[in-house]
C-alpha cells in the first residue's frame, strides 16, 4: 500500500467518524495547532513528565524601603558617576514616595523631556503639568493642591506604581522634619532605635518610609535608616551598632561585644582615633546620613 493509499483510506476513515468532508485536514491543523501551544507555554511531553522550560534569572528581592534626604535624593539623577564613569539610577518622588525611573530614563534621564524631574520631589508639578522650578523639592504644595490637581497626583502615583511597575525605593523625609541636630539624646533614648522597629512609622515619623535607626559615633547621632536599613536594619551585619554608641567598637573595627558595649575611647591611641573620625566623615559626607542629636551618655 502506497502512502497517498494509506492517506486516503484515513481521510475516509476520518469522514465516516465525523460525518464531515474533509476532516483529516482539519484534525491536522489541530494538531499542529495544540504542538504549537504547548511548545510556547511550556514544552512537550517526554519520558511521561512535562519539560517545562524554566527561567535562567531568578526575580530579584526588591531592597527595603529606606529614607531619604532632599540632598540624597538629588544625587539620583541619571548623570554619569565622576568617580565611578557608571550611570546613576534615576529615582524621583511624588508626593514623598520615591520611585526608580531608570527603566524610563529616555524619558526622565539627561536630555529626556523630563529630565528636570530627575533626583527631585516633582508631585505638585507633575499634578500641574508644571516645569516651574519652585514646585520642585516643595513636598508641603503637594497638600495644598486643589481638588483636580490632588486628584491628578493620585493618577500620576497609581501610573507609576501599577502601570509602568517603577520601583518604590522609599520616602523623602523633608529637611524641615528632621530632628534637630543640636537636640540630647541620652543613652537610653538612643537604644529605642535599634533598627527592630518594623511597624509603620507614627507620630514624629509618620511619613518616613521606615522607622528610624540611631547609630552614635564621637557624641553625634546619625538616623542610619537614610541608606543603611540593609547594613544596620534587622538582619543586618552592623545591626549589633544600632542604638548603640559605637565609638569604640568602629576605631577598633571590632564586633566584639566588649567593645560595642564600652563606650570609652579615652585609652585609645591616636591611629585608632584617626580611624573613628574617618568613619564619622564617611557617615556625614560619603553617606550624607543625617545628624538627629547629640549624645549625653550622662543622661
Amino acid at each position: 500500500m502506497t502512502i497517498s493509499h494509506a492517506a486516503k483510506e484515513m481521510g475516509k476513515y476520518c469522514d465516516s467518524i465525523t460525518g464531515v468532508e474533509g476532516s483529516l485536514g482539519y484534525i491536522i491543523l489541530l494538531i499542529i495547532t495544540a504542538l504549537g501551544y504547548m511548545w510556547i507555554n511550556g514544552g512537550f511531553q517526554m519520558n511521561g513528565s512535562s519539560k517545562q522550560v524554566e527561567e535562567d534569572e531568578e526575580e530579584e528581592t526588591p531592597d527595603p524601603l529606606r529614607n531619604f534626604t532632599t540632598k540624597q535624593l538629588r544625587h539620583f539623577d541619571g548623570k554619569v558617576n565622576e568617580k565611578t564613569d557608571d550611570q546613576k539610577p534615576v529615582y524621583l518622588s511624588v508626593g514623598g514616595t520615591i520611585f526608580d525611573v531608570s527603566k524610563g530614563r529616555d524619558f526622565y534621564g539627561p536630555g529626556g523631556p523630563y529630565e528636570v524631574f530627575a533626583g527631585r520631589e516633582c508631585g505638585a508639578a507633575l499634578a500641574t503639568m508644571s516645569f516651574d522650578e519652585a514646585l520642585l523639592d516643595d513636598l508641603s504644595a503637594c497638600d495644598t493642591l486643589g481638588v483636580g490637581d490632588k486628584a491628578e497626583l493620585e493618577n500620576w502615583h497609581e501610573k507609576f506604581e501599577h502601570y509602568r511597575c517603577y520601583p518604590i525605593k522609599g520616602r523623602l523625609v523633608p529637611d524641615t522634619k528632621l530632628p534637630s541636630p543640636e537636640r540630647t539624646i541620652s543613652a537610653e533614648e538612643l537604644a529605642k532605635y535599634d533598627g527592630n522597629n518594623q511597624d509603620t512609622p507614627t507620630g514624629d515619623h509618620e511619613g518616613y518610609g521606615t522607622n528610624p535607626i540611631y547609630l552614635a559615633a564621637l557624641d553625634k547621632v546619625f538616623d542610619v535608616s537614610f541608606g543603611g536599613v540593609e547594613m544596620y536594619g534587622k538582619g543586618g551585619p552592623y545591626q549589633r551598632f544600632a542604638g548603640k554608641d559605637a565609638s569604640r567598637a568602629l576605631a577598633l573595627m571590632s564586633f566584639d561585644p566588649k567593645d560595642v558595649e564600652n563606650t570609652d575611647i579615652s585609652d585609645l591611641e591616636e591611629t585608632k582615633v584617626k580611624v573613628l573620625k574617618d568613619w564619622v566623615k564617611t557617615f556625614e559626607e560619603k553617606k550624607g546620613y543625617p545628624v538627629v542629636g547629640k549624645l549625653d551618655k550622662n543622661l
